[in-house]
């Protein structure tokens, strides 16, 4: 009887070894596909954010909000640039439930440049949505090119201990000529233009490239004290220092008409827009996108005299 049993024993074995090969197999192609079909959607997912059709912040918007912008940092073309405030600025006010902007500053100035690039876009976007104000809310410092842009704003609020002000134009560098005659290192420049070597940092000083620098500072000067002047009105309460380069704390610049009272993100969202939901619009650039705008930055600082002694509203 067990010889007769033994043979059908070893084909079930084999049977069943069989099929369980042909389950783990069909497992793992379940298996499989789960994995890539996961895959596909985690990249379609990353695709969608970084195209923007995703808020990065996970905020559902089916209501009026409060749209946030910061501007943090120096005023650059590789840190707070002109690009990025704009792009952010424009987002802002485009959005259908917006009901009134923030743009949050904390940053000690920088380039006029990017600085009146942001001012001229702020004018046009409050030309173009006359029904969105926008509204300017100081952190630790506005100041230089910082209030440049903040006078832009409908209003400008501050904290108490906020330093504002700065109302001025530099242009800093250094001078190595005795340094060098001390090591006995002799300057060889060679220019194809008399001015080409304008303030030259191991050349000593050209009375006629010195005056010319500071006539061109005091018209960038002029353009900043107007801007101010155009953006805070009869508001303003000038005084001899206040387009000297001082700062002032908030508390001060309220009462110098430099800014319109106190106030942080949330209670002007609150009281003043009277929209508590806040939405930040501010643009976040890429790795890839950051290093071309450091290297651009860097070409562009090769290339120009300017480098040398760098103008700024700082």
């Amino acid at each position: 009887m067990s010889e007769q049993q033994e043979p059908n024993w070893e084909r079930t074995v084999l049977e069943k070894l069989a099929l369980s090969a042909i389950q783990e197999q069909r497992r793992s192609r379940h298996w499989s596909i789960l994995f890539k079909t996961l895959g596909f959607l985690y990249l379609f997912i990353v695709m969608f954010m970084v195209a923007g059709w995703f808020r990065s912040d996970g905020v559902s918007l089916p209501k009026a909000h409060t749209a946030l912008v910061d501007l943090q940092g120096v005023i650059a073309a590789d840190q707070a640039s002109a690009d990025s405030i704009i792009a952010s600025l424009q987002g802002a006010f485009e959005d259908k439930k917006t009901k009134g902007v923030i743009l949050r500053i904390n940053s000690p100035g920088g380039s006029p440049v990017q600085a009146g690039q942001i001012y001229d876009e702020i004018k046009r976007l409050r030309a173009l949505h006359p029904k969105v104000p926008l509204y300017a809310v100081v952190d630790d410092i506005c100041a230089s090119g910082g209030y440049y842009i903040a006078a832009g704003a409908d209003q400008i609020f501050v904290d108490k201990a906020s330093i504002v002000g700065s109302i001025g134009v530099l242009m800093d560098g250094f001078g190595f000529t005795q340094t060098m005659q001390k090591l006995g290192v002799e300057r060889r420049l060679l220019t194809a233009g008399e001015n080409k070597g304008f303030l030259d940092p191991f050349s000593p000083v050209d009375p006629k490239h010195e005056a010319f620098a500071k006539q061109m500072l005091e018209e960038i000067h002029a353009q900043f004290i107007g801007v101010v002047r155009e953006g805070r009105g009869k508001r303003l309460k000038e005084t001899p220092e206040m387009f000297s380069g001082l700062v002032w704390s908030g508390e001060k610049s309220i009462q110098l008409g430099l800014a319109d009272g106190f106030g942080s993100v949330e209670s002007v969202a609150r009281d003043v827009i009277k929209a508590e939901d806040i939405v930040d619009y501010t643009q976040q650039d890429s790795f890839v996108e950051r290093l071309a705008g450091r290297l651009g930055a860097s070409m562009a600082k090769a290339l120009t005299p300017f480098e040398k002694a760098g103008v700024t509203l700082r």
